[in-house]
């Protein structure tokens, strides 16, 4: 593709060199650069792309994007590189990788789902509807990535870089996907990467607590109006009405229309007449013109929001009540309130809850329906916000009979600082608990001490095989752990 139609729509730039090169390849990565590709140099948290702009060249780059001229040396420039001032490359990457692939976004229908919680069990639960509904369906998340039920591997972040995600885009459209449901972060809004995307449908599930650090969001109004961007992209929201921060939106001008869903306020589909089980919810909405009973395999009540939230996106598509409840009663997503079987017959929940509000859900939503002891265990993660550890852990010994205070990703931090944040909190209540380091006692340890009638919970990882320690990821997955425990 010429160098001037893959630049096309991108304002504000400045050129030096031939416009008319053939570009084959596209790359913000140094090390992936091949001969006849254009590099974009991006400033990250952790290093910054203009200091490759040598390397690349020497790889094969013949044009360059960058946002400082003075960082280029003239002895690193050969006189047929051609250079490209942009005032932004992070936007200017997602409008390249848009032009580069032919803006794929727009050839079916995309979904985009933000919110603090309940984006990867919306996510997953959408994608069981449609396809109930015969729809091909493409999914990108925090989980993995899908066509169908192919999975093209794990996900290294929620929303990919922009480059990624147009590449992925392509691929759906070469496969004739009908809809893409995509988990949208915070970060991929506030860093452009889903600039250019041409989305139909956004929900915003809800909104706490979660992400804010120095890396990430500096406070809770960046965070919010990072994931607000998403309904200035959409043609219909749809937003929980429950949730004080997200049904402001409605009361917005934005430029997209305005839908809820809920259970306790006014909305527009309406959860009633809920039943919670340790291994099911159930309840009662309108769809279409009949009331109907709905009811998934994933327990709690924040289930049901979840639930709505699909639903409400779901009849957009014409789909009848009997695939919806169809699809729900069968969709199981990967660390999610996941049930592990095991040999002792013991009930050992993992759940991916990592943030104050999270635990304390999956907790109060275990505790109601539990037998006998809840015992927590889990940590919070190192190089993230510290100020949500002792809230955590005081969350903890409030409403689990027992807490094991271990560690979690503790990636460059020092786990044991860590575990002795979390005790803050956990020391301001009569709670009972015991703090284990390792992981893998910890887990050990609430297995050796539970029986039959309490409901271990895993909390923090979720989906996750690896610990992640000084920038290296290390093989760990509970559910194998648990088996090798027990065995």
């Amino acid at each position: 593709m010429k160098l001037k139609v893959v630049l096309n729509g991108i304002e504000g730039l400045k050129a030096k060199g031939d416009l008319e090169l053939d570009i084959e390849s596209i790359s913000h990565d140094s090390r992936k650069v091949i001969n006849n590709s254009l590099f974009v140099a991006i400033r990250g948290y952790e290093t910054d792309g203009h200091k490759y702009i040598k390397e690349a060249i020497k790889k094969g780059a013949i044009a360059i994007v960058i946002e400082d001229i003075s960082v280029l040396k003239k002895d690193d420039i050969k006189d047929d590189i051609t250079i490209i001032v942009a005032p932004d490359t992070r936007l200017a990457l997602a409008k390249i990788a848009c032009n580069f692939y032919n803006n794929p976004s727009s050839k079916f229908n995309l979904i985009g789902i933000t919110g603090t919680k309940g984006k990867t069990t919306t996510t997953f639960m959408l994608k069981s509807i449609l396809e109930k509904h015969g729809q091909k369906v493409g999914l990108i998340g925090t989980i993995a990535n899908y066509i169908g039920n192919k999975n093209l591997g794990d996900s290294d972040r929620t929303t990919p870089e922009s480059l990624e995600l147009q590449e992925l885009f392509s691929k759906m459209v070469e496969e004739k996907v009908d809809t893409v449901i995509m988990e949208v972060s915070s970060q991929s809004l506030k860093l452009k990467r889903v600039y250019g995307c041409d989305f139909n449908i956004g929900v915003f599930t809800n909104f706490s607590e979660d992400h804010i650090s120095e890396k990430e969001h500096p406070n809770m109004e960046d965070y919010f109006n990072s994931k607000l961007k998403l309904f200035e992209m959409c043609r219909i929201g749809f937003i929980n009405a429950d949730d004080f921060h997200v049904a402001k939106i409605k009361k917005m001008n934005l430029p997209c229309e305005i839908k809820t869903y809920g259970i306790d306020n006014a909305c527009d589909l309406l959860a009633k007449d809920i039943t919670v089980t340790n291994s099911s919810v159930d309840f009662k909405v309108k769809i279409g013109t009949r009331n109907e009973r709905v009811k998934t395999g994933i327990p709690g009540r924040f289930s049901v929001y979840n639930s709505l939230a699909a639903i409400s996106v779901a009849t957009k598509f014409g789909v009848t009540a009997e695939e919806i409840k169809e699809a729900l009663i069968d969709v199981r997503v990967p660390g999610r309130s996941e049930l592990i079987p095991n040999k002792k017959e013991l009930t050992i929940m993992i759940d991916y809850a990592h943030s104050p509000e999270s635990l304390q859900n999956i907790l109060l939503a275990v505790k109601s329906y539990t037998r006998g002891r809840v015992i927590s265990v889990f940590g919070c993660g190192g190089d993230r916000d510290p100020g949500k550890r002792p809230q955590m852990g005081e969350i903890s010994g409030n409403i689990a009979d027992f807490t094991i205070i271990t560690s979690d990703n503790p990636r460059t931090e020092d786990p044991e600082k860590i575990v002795k944040q979390i005790e803050e909190g956990t020391k301001k209540n009569k709670g009972k608990y015991i703090t284990i380091t390792d992981r893998i006692e910890a887990i050990k340890y609430a297995i050796d001490m539970a029986n039959k009638n309490d409901i271990i919970v895993l909390a923090g990882k979720g989906h996750e095989t690896y610990q992640e320690i000084n920038g290296k990821k290390y093989p760990f997955d509970e559910r194998e752990i648990i088996k090798k425990i027990i065995k």
